[in-house]
């Protein structure tokens, strides 16, 4: 159930975010979701593609710094307090949150979130034990 996610080190310097998505574009991966923490001098690039390996590959050999960790994607009820009632699930399993950022899915009624926490393999476990939807790696490669 855990997702692969790229960390792609990114200098704050025009056009490297593109430069970045046209390498993984030339080569065919795509992107399905991603999100950017950055600072005055450099950014954070976290990816979900379809092919992580040869993402991580392919960046690597156009010498830019990545990292792969393992995620949590999950469907969320698409309704006020959705995202409430997951996070308090986690709260009371004592499961603390790294970061999250939100995707669109094809599903209208549902938004997709990956979480990094500090325990993939117990949150899978508490969420699935609370009904919520985790999605397989599959799943989310292919969206």
């Amino acid at each position: 159930m855990l997702v692969k996610q790229l960390s792609v080190f990114l200098e704050n310097k025009l056009g490297r975010l593109a430069k970045v998505t046209r390498i993984l574009g030339e080569k065919n991966i795509d992107i399905s979701a991603l999100s950017i923490a950055d600072t005055t001098d450099f950014g954070i690039l976290r990816l979900i593609v379809n092919k992580p390996e040869e993402a991580e590959k392919i960046l690597q050999e156009n010498n830019f710094a990545v990292n792969c960790t393992n995620v949590i994607a999950i469907s969320v009820a698409d309704e006020p307090g959705g995202l409430a009632k997951v996070l308090q699930i986690l709260d009371n399993a004592a499961i603390g949150i790294e970061y999250m950022y939100a995707f669109v899915g094809k599903n209208k009624d549902e938004a997709l979130v990956i979480l990094r926490v500090e325990s993939p393999v117990k949150a899978t476990e508490v969420l699935e034990r609370n009904k919520i939807r985790v999605l397989t790696a599959n799943e989310v490669y292919n969206l």
